[in-house]
């Protein structure tokens, strides 16, 4: 059977890419930071019929993250790693002319050196598999957005990271997903107060990347819009 390790699975992407890998007979092991909101996914994963590990924690954390790939040794292999977690950072978005430089440094903790610490401790397994990568990255990663330069700075790291890693890693498939804007309590953080029922559910771009992990494409930095639209 397939493994996938997925971060950030309480909620939003991460929950909508567990559920869909699950109902693919996929075995999970997901982690949270809000341990009932996890085990109210796992609940959900356990009625498709999945074998799924749920361990509620933080990514930054390095017993968390040892946790999270034993448990997929466990299981019999590591096929896939989706870095979902991430964190905007302070809301009501701040310029960086005031931007609090302890909020900046957990920003990057979260978007930048917990998805490598755990691709390291993944690499192992995932180049016996041949296994895949993918971290979800953003278009404020590419485009100057006022108030998002920490969070855009953080993905922007975390894509020349990914383009690196893949330059050195040829037997491990390497994607970087930008989904666009979605409907997300962590996009409504980033506009508090304004309606964004306008945005997609997260799970309309799930087809996307299962597009993108059956593709064989090379490594590299994919939109969802443009996988729609092949």
């Amino acid at each position: 059977m397939a493994v996938a390790i997925v971060t950030g699975a309480s909620r939003g992407l991460g929950r909508a890419v567990a559920l869909d890998l699950a109902s693919d007979g996929w075995d999970l092991v997901i982690d949270g930071r809000d341990p009932s909101s996890l085990e109210l996914v796992r609940d959900k994963l356990d009625a498709l019929g999945a074998s799924v590990q749920a361990i509620a924690g933080d990514v930054t954390d390095e017993g968390h993250r040892s946790a999270l790939v034993d448990s997929a040794q466990d299981a019999g292999s590591l096929n896939l790693v989706v870095n979902n977690a991430s964190t905007l950072g302070p809301s009501p978005l701040p310029s960086l002319d005031h931007y609090p430089l302890d909020a900046l440094r957990r920003v990057y903790d979260v978007n930048v050196i917990a998805p490598l610490a755990l691709v390291q401790a993944s690499l192992p397994l995932l180049r016996v598999s041949k296994g895949t990568v993918v971290s979800v990255s953003s278009d404020a990663s590419v485009e100057a957005y006022e108030g998002w330069g920490g969070y855009g700075s953080s993905k922007a790291a975390l894509d020349q990271l990914h383009r690196v890693l893949a330059a050195e890693e040829p037997d491990v498939r390497v994607y970087l997903f930008d989904p666009g804007d979605m409907r997300t309590e962590m996009h409504q953080a980033a506009y508090p107060g304004e309606d964004i029922s306008d945005r997609p559910e997260p799970e309309s771009v799930v087809p996307a990347l299962r597009r993108l992990l059956a593709s064989g494409l090379p490594s590299g930095r994919y939109l969802a819009s443009a996988l729609e639209e092949s």
